[in-house]
């Protein structure tokens, strides 16, 4: 069975930047996001049930689901979120347990999950790292990154179990306040202790 390492933080901390570095480091990544955007492609099953939970206003002129609509009622209601998480949440973790299932015995797998706590994803992974970043830098990174403004950008952080806790819970911790290098470093070491294990 392969090891499964649990990658996550906040929104914006940069645990998408740490998963490249792992990936160059020759483990197989799993993004839990790109993975939750396939699974409500249109016409699959999560689609129609999104779709119908939620009303055609949260479809763009090709009728695919418009992420950005759809962030704007789920982040601002939290029945809302509730909702769509029952809906996408269990396809995400089983496409997630397969994804593993098919990785040879001598793999590192790295689960990359925002919610990987909130959806109790953090059970199936062997070892649990965390990506932390100031809060300043994440709300700067995050309104950048996804041109969103300051207040829902709070919204979807609030919407997460505080980074303290998720430090809390950890094996490892990656830094992501300094240079890339620096966040580079952190990793690489992180990477030796993993195969040691």
């Amino acid at each position: 069975m392969a090891k499964v390492i649990g990658l996550t933080g906040s929104f914006g901390t940069g645990k998408t930047f740490v998963a490249s570095i792992f990936r160059r480091l020759g483990a197989k990544v799993l993004d839990a996001d790109s993975i939750a955007r396939s699974t409500v492609a249109k016409g699959s099953p999560a689609y129609r049930k999104v779709v119908r939970a939620f009303g055609l206003s949260i479809l763009d002129k090709g009728g695919e689901i418009d992420r950005k609509a759809l962030a704007g009622i789920v982040f601002a209601d939290r029945k809302a979120r509730l909702r769509l998480e029952r809906i996408v949440h269990p396809e995400v973790i089983a496409a997630i347990k397969k994804g593993i299932k098919r990785s040879g015995a001598a793999d590192i797998v790295i689960v990359d999950a925002p919610l990987l706590i909130e959806a109790r994803l953090a059970d199936i992974a062997d070892t649990l790292v965390v990506v932390t970043s100031p809060r300043k830098r994440q709300i700067e990174r995050c309104m950048k990154k996804f041109c969103m403004d300051r207040g829902d950008v709070l919204k979807r952080i609030g919407s997460q179990i505080p980074l303290k806790r998720k430090v809390e819970m950890a094996d490892f911790v990656v830094d992501n306040s300094g240079a890339k290098p620096e966040t580079a470093k952190q990793v690489r070491k992180v990477w030796k202790e993993i195969l040691w294990r």
